[in-house]
Parts: structure tokens; C-alpha cells; sequence
């Protein structure tokens, strides 16, 4: 017991050490956010808070994971932030989406989450300045796109600040947990899609509904015994459902995609991504043209989307994301000569390419 005290007391005495850390930490990070604030300048920087975690789990010798020192140092910085300013951070919602998951891992549980009725919403919250950022959802691993996301893009003047991976499991959930009292099904149509295989498979005679998101869905279910929803753990928890089945995906490598909106452009990390939109005149070899030059400048793309212009009939804009910021000099001269074989351009961000 001698020996046990010994070790008790020696975890007290670096607690206190950690606390005393942390307040000199909180105490710096408010220096600098009057800096910040007298300047002009942002004070959430996506591109300084992903150093911090490449450093410390870079300098990580363990036995302490790096994981969970990203969790820890997330919220040490989010508290950090709230002393300066508290951000009001906007999100599809209702409470317990996907999207709000997405939310707490970047900016942690001190900021101010807000949940936002639809996209469209969510990016004019943003530009008239009634919110520091938001988040939406871009695209699913396995379901592709998220059109309203990329429409939207086409006419907002938000630039994209960066990208977050969450990988996405999906349990079916009720109030009673019994498979037995299942009679309709509720969810998001993504949610639906990503579970076709095995709701064709168990369910193949209960109908199933979409409905605006996967807490919706939750919601009712926690209304009414005979429906389940497919939806997230934390939506579980709020509706205080039970799990009828976990994990009910097709595939357990299911990651949806979101993207940080404001109103400012990242600075370079030396590991970013730059997305654009752009259309062609209608004629043979227009999108050839235009991509050539990506390719002679030795420029990499990560991904090309098209959607219908809704301009004119039969028409296309196309989503490009490409490796490198529109700060570097290779890039950037790539990107201006795409521009001159396109009959509309823009440079939606520059920002910290997301880790899974």
C-alpha cells in the first residue's frame, strides 16, 4: 500500500504541474488573441492548429497514444479559444447528426454549435457574419456526393477553410431494442444508401422512408415503439434509444467527408488541398483542353465532379480538387492557365488537406 500511495501521490503532484501548464498556456493563447483581434486577424487558424498536432505527435514517445493526445490537445485548444472569443460554429443539423459529430471533432466542446435547418442556411449564416464558420457534408465514401453542398458553391463567396474525415457507422435503433416491434424505418437517404445491402437482406418486407437527417429520424423513433431509425450512437444517446442492430453498413470502411466554410483562406502547411469549379464551352475536346494543363504542369487531382450548370440545359460545371495551396507558385500559374480555356472560374479555398 506504501508503494501504491508512493505512485498515487506522484500522479497528484504532476497534476497539479499540468494544471499549472494549462494556465499558462490559456493565459499566452489570450495574449495572442488580443493580438489577433487588434490586427484584424482571424483567431481560428486551421493551418497553426494542425502543427501543434503534427509537432506533439511527432515529439510523442509514449507510452501515451497519439489518438488520444489529438483528443486532449482538441479540447485544450478549444478551451483556449473560448477565453479569446467563443465561436459560433454552424452545422446541418438537428442535434446528433453526423455533421454535428463532425463539429465537436474539430472545434471541440467549447465552442458555440449551432444547428442549422439546411445547407443553403448554413452557408448564408456564414457570409452575413451571424457565425464564425460551418460545417457541411460534401461526400460519402460510398454514397458520392452531396449535391446541395456543391450547388451551393457555385454562387457563395465562402471559401473553404478545410476538410474533416469521420468514419461513419450506422446502427438501426428504436425504443424497445426488439427487432419484433420494427414496422417502418426512417433515415437520411445517404444513411439509407450506405445499408441497402443489409436492409434488403433482414428487412426486405418493412418499408423504408427517407427523411430530412438521421436525427430526425431518431427523434421519431423515440416517439413511437413500432419505428426505427438508422441513425449515429450520439443521436442514440439523446432520444435515449436502444440499439436494435450495430453497425448495419455494407461496408466497414464508410467515411463521409465535410468541409469547414468562412470567410478567409488558410494559410500554406506544405500538405494542403485547393478545390475550383469551373465550366467549358460545349464543343469537342474543351474539357481535355483544360485539364492538360493540370497534368503538363505535373499537378495532382484527387477527385473531379460534374453537376448540371442550372443555367442552361445540358450543361456542366466541374468540381476539381487538386494536391498544393494557390500560394505556391507551380500551382498557381497551373491554375491561371486552366482559367484561360474555361468559359467560368473560381478558386473555392486553399486549405489543410483533412487526416482519416
Amino acid at each position: 500500500m506504501d508503494e501504491l500511495d508512493k505512485h498515487r501521490q506522484n500522479i497528484d503532484d504532476i497534476d497539479q504541474q499540468i494544471l499549472d501548464l494549462l494556465n499558462r498556456r490559456a493565459n499566452e493563447a489570450m495574449h495572442i488573441g488580443e493580438i489577433k483581434k487588434a490586427a484584424g486577424q482571424p483567431l481560428y487558424v486551421p493551418s497553426r492548429e494542425k502543427k501543434i498536432f503534427e509537432r506533439l505527435t511527432g515529439l510523442n514517445k509514449g507510452p501515451f497514444p497519439n489518438d488520444a493526445l489529438r483528443s486532449v490537445y482538441r479540447e485544450i485548444i478549444s478551451a483556449s479559444l473560448s477565453l479569446e472569443e467563443v465561436q459560433k460554429v454552424g452545422y446541418l443539423g438537428p442535434e446528433g447528426t453526423f455533421t454535428n459529430m463532425a463539429a465537436i471533432k474539430q472545434f471541440g466542446l467549447s465552442a458555440t454549435l449551432i444547428p442549422i435547418r439546411n445547407i443553403p442556411e448554413v452557408f448564408d449564416s456564414v457570409e452575413r457574419g451571424r457565425l464564425a464558420f460551418g460545417i457541411v457534408p460534401v461526400e460519402n465514401s460510398l454514397e458520392g456526393i452531396v449535391n446541395h453542398t456543391l450547388d451551393t458553391f457555385t454562387t457563395s463567396n465562402l471559401k473553404i477553410c478545410g476538410e474533416i474525415f469521420l468514419e461513419i457507422s450506422h446502427n438501426l435503433m428504436n425504443r424497445t431494442g426488439n427487432f419484433e416491434d420494427v414496422q417502418v424505418i426512417y433515415s437520411h437517404y445517404q444513411a439509407i444508401g450506405q445499408c441497402r445491402k443489409w436492409l434488403a437482406a433482414n428487412c426486405p418486407d418493412i418499408p423504408v422512408h427517407e427523411i430530412d437527417s438521421t436525427a430526425k429520424a431518431a427523434e421519431l423513433a423515440s416517439k413511437d415503439e413500432t419505428v426505427a431509425a438508422i441513425s449515429s450512437e450520439m443521436a442514440q444517446l439523446k432520444y435515449n434509444l436502444r440499439v436494435v442492430e450495430k453497425s448495419i453498413e455494407d461496408n466497414p470502411n464508410n467515411f463521409t467527408r465535410f468541409l469547414l466554410i468562412g470567410n478567409y483562406e488558410p494559410l500554406p502547411t506544405g500538405n494542403d488541398k485547393t478545390s475550383i469549379v469551373f465550366s467549358v464551352a460545349h464543343k469537342a475536346g474543351s474539357l481535355y483542353e483544360a485539364l492538360s494543363v493540370l497534368a503538363n504542369a505535373d499537378i495532382n487531382m484527387t477527385k473531379i465532379e460534374s453537376r448540371p450548370s442550372r443555367q442552361k440545359a445540358w450543361e456542366y460545371v466541374f468540381f476539381v480538387d487538386v494536391e498544393g495551396h494557390i500560394a505556391d507558385n507551380r500551382l498557381k500559374t497551373a491554375l491561371s492557365g486552366l482559367s484561360e480555356h474555361t468559359a467560368f472560374f473560381k478558386v473555392l479555398g486553399s486549405y489543410p488537406k483533412g487526416e482519416k
